[in-house]
């Protein structure tokens, strides 16, 4: 067989389990929106409607239909693009959520690469040290970054950094006064105060984002020091190493340019599921911060039973992590050869 017909069937049967996930993915998010305790007709008429007005917006919502049936015509609308309107908002949910998913991912990058410039070195520092005082040192350092509750460490780093020492902004993405005087073109508060020339604001934003991103990096980079370690243990001990120090590499040499080359693809996958995590999995830190993003968008959705945003919501997590994961097959190809 011919290297093109292999990869033929190599992307081939990637883009087939990419549908195959996808198709589950939409069954999860459908059957969730159906199992969910939440009345979504009662949501849209209320408590004290009638029998007749609770009957007729059932049937227009379409579930007096057999679950199959309802489950195609969920399909054809995911596929044109129409996934409802919110109840809470009165606005189509995928305009609330292009609303709010940049003041996430503004958030979630700041703190991953907080996560990554600290947990990449780390690791590396520890596992060069195995068993000595350094590597105690890093193991606790990340042991209470993973086990404390982001939601505490939230509400006692606002207490300490912003009400005592004032060295930071509490909560939100800027300061009250500078609500409305930038033009929101991107949606990123930093992109489009520096495109209006606003300076003022480019700086109260940043001294906004700098604890919540600070608080998840802190977290993230405690799985990423983790993983990394392990991984540099298990090319410490390879013989490529001990060679490689025999013919007179020295220690840093050794560990950069050859022991930390060979985990640069595992380490892909891991700050991208670190990233992933940190775009869906903010909730909490965004409501101690009242940070307007997906996660707080998310969680005022389940409070109110907006099965609709609720669904979508549900729906654009899973694309993420299968966006991620297809980004990291393609860094893959980029950092090893041999996967090409």
């Amino acid at each position: 067989m011919s290297l093109r017909r292999i990869r033929f069937y190599g992307a081939a049967g990637q883009i087939g389990t990419i549908a195959v996930t996808l198709l589950g993915l939409l069954l999860l998010t459908f059957f969730i929106g159906r199992l969910m305790p939440a009345d979504p007709v009662r949501a849209i008429v209320g408590e004290d409607a009638t029998r007749e007005t609770y009957e007729q917006v059932y049937n227009a919502l379409g579930l007096d239909r057999p679950l199959w049936e309802q489950f195609i015509y969920y399909l054809g609308d995911v596929f044109t693009g129409n996934f409802g309107t919110s109840i809470r908002t009165g606005q189509p949910v995928i305009q609330d959520i292009l609303h709010v998913m940049p003041a996430t991912i503004e958030l979630a990058t700041f703190a991953i690469l907080i996560g990554a410039g600290l947990g990449v070195p780390l690791g590396v520092f520890a596992a060069v040290n195995k068993d000595r005082w350094p590597d105690h040192v890093v193991r606790v350092f990340s042991l209470f970054g993973h086990s404390m509750p982001i939601f505490w460490t939230g509400m006692i780093a606002l207490i300490v950094f912003y009400a005592h020492l004032g060295l930071v902004g509490g909560s939100g993405r800027m300061d009250q006064f500078y609500i409305g005087l930038v033009e929101e073109r991107t949606g990123f508060l930093l992109i489009d105060s520096l495109i209006a020339g606003e300076m003022d604001v480019f700086w109260s934003a940043v001294n906004h984002i700098i604890l919540p991103a600070a608080l998840l990096g802190y977290s993230s980079s405690a799985y990423i020091t983790r993983m990394t370690r392990s991984f540099m243990l298990d090319q410490l001990g390879q013989e490529y190493v001990t060679t490689a120090r025999v013919k007179g590499l020295s220690r840093n040499q050794t560990i950069w340019q050859h022991a930390f080359v060979n985990i640069r693809v595992q380490l892909v996958t891991i700050i991208a599921l670190a990233y992933g995590s940190l775009l869906e999995g903010a909730v909490l830190i965004e409501t101690v911060f009242a940070w307007p993003g997906f996660g707080q968008y998310l969680t005022n959705n389940l409070i109110t039973g907006d099965m609709n945003a609720v669904m979508t919501c549900v729906l654009i997590v899973g694309v993420i992590f299968i966006g991620l994961n297809l980004l990291s097959d393609v860094l893959y190809r980029i950092f090893d050869p041999r996967t090409r």
